[in-house]
């Protein structure tokens, strides 16, 4: 029983890391605990108690455990079973039968149940899936339940339990989709080198932060001869940087020169009869469609600018260190942010921020934490002396 007592205490541990509370032995939630009453693992009618149960948004979490490792789990033919013996003795096998019982008895429709055995060296836990149906499905064993609190168990839920791509990855998988056919297009309508491209891209998505401020519209590209699409997307460019403050003018004199091939080449401002229009009006209309709305205006940690960079650049044989462009993956983002412990209150700052990815992990870390998500202050604080320009366009989020 020592030893039980010690592995109750290391779960405690791992749910309090997970800022998952359960309540052990019982509960407080008044149908949890009239279920209770009637939930002996020997069927006597009488009542049984897991080590911990609690809900999670519309989730019921179950978890029962023990101390030896050879107690984790009985199986008969790939069949959990659930004979007197078995559920008395097993973890996993007791905990499937909680769930089941409070999935009846309830009206929680879904429970996820977790077998635990051993100690914080030597462990499995093993998550059983239980629904309104008579089946169970066994999941992948996890090391920790920070995939169940609140902020990640729908995501969990979707991916292992429905198999389906979370709303992230969705919007991220067609973002990918998005990079290589803008860069099939860049080419066979722009003839632009791998040099050029990313420039055109990060010179349209700066132009179009200048919308904002109804100094520049895609609509306003109409390839007139005497002021070209070129011509007004260079003078949006110069306009933001201005607006964001680089400095001093050399420097952004230098930033702006880079970007004269938009309003240089004769190609890009020429109107395409394929296509009806400028190339540079074809990118600026895909570009705000399928980029600039997702970096605006969807609430996610996820580094969209970067992720369609590093996609971009993939198809030009490289990625795209060459041109000054290094990201940070997003799982590294979120551990800085988890390390951190970033509250809603925190002030975040990145000196020599890129695509700004640490800064949006942050952000969105924030927002998840604040009562009142409006009331979060972002100020354009991150310019350093040493960014590409490639990297601009998301730093005007505000």
């Amino acid at each position: 029983m020592k030893k039980e007592a010690q592995t109750d205490l290391w779960v405690h541990d791992l749910l309090t890391q997970a800022d998952i509370y359960l309540e052990p032995q019982g509960s407080t939630v008044k149908e949890i605990a009239e279920a209770l009453k009637s939930a002996s693992k020997r069927g006597t009618g009488k009542s049984g108690f897991p080590e911990y149960v609690g809900a999670v948004k519309d989730f019921l979490l179950v978890i029962e455990d023990k101390a030896d490792l050879n107690d984790h789990i009985n199986k008969e033919s790939g069949v959990i079973c659930q004979d007197v013996s078995s559920i008395t003795n097993y973890a996993v096998n007791g905990v499937l039968f909680y769930a089941k019982h409070l999935i009846k008895n309830t009206h929680y429709k879904k429970a996820i149940a977790f077998g635990v055995s051993g100690n914080q060296k030597r462990h499995k836990i093993s998550p059983v899936f239980v629904d309104t149906t008579e089946y169970y499905r066994e999941l992948p064993d996890v090391e920790s339940f920070i995939g169940f609190n609140e902020k990640n168990i729908n995501d969990y839920y979707t991916h292992e339990i429905l198999k389906e791509e979370t709303n992230t990855e969705k919007e991220t998988a067609e973002i990918l989709k998005d990079a290589a056919e803008l860069h099939e297009d860049l080419r066979n309508y722009g003839n632009l080198t791998d040099e050029d491209k990313p420039l055109v891209v990060s010179g349209i998505l700066l132009a179009l932060n200048e919308a904002e401020q109804g100094n520049f519209s895609v609509e306003s590209l109409k390839g007139d001869t005497v002021k070209t699409d070129g011509q007004k997307i260079y003078d949006a460019i110069q306009d933001n940087l201005k607006r964001v403050r680089v400095s001093p003018d050399v420097k952004r004199d230098k930033i702006l020169s880079q970007f004269s091939i938009i309003k240089d080449s004769q190609k890009l401002n020429e109107i395409n009869k394929t296509l009806g229009k400028t190339p540079l009006k074809y990118y600026a209309e895909f570009l705000y469609e399928k980029i600039y709305k997702c970096i605006k205006h969807i609430q996610s940690s996820e580094d969209y600018l970067g992720r369609f960079y590093g996609e971009f650049m993939s198809y030009s044989g490289g990625n795209g260190q060459s041109l000054g462009i290094i990201l940070t993956p997003r799982h590294i983002t979120q551990l800085f942010c988890d390390l951190l412990d970033i509250q809603a209150d925190d002030c975040v700052l990145d000196p020599c921020c890129g695509t700004a990815g640490f800064l949006i992990a942050a952000m969105h870390n924030m927002f998840m934490k604040a009562d009142n998500p409006s009331s979060i202050s972002v100020r354009n604080s991150c310019m350093a002396l040493n960014c590409n320009p490639i990297c601009l366009p998301l730093r005007q989020q505000t």
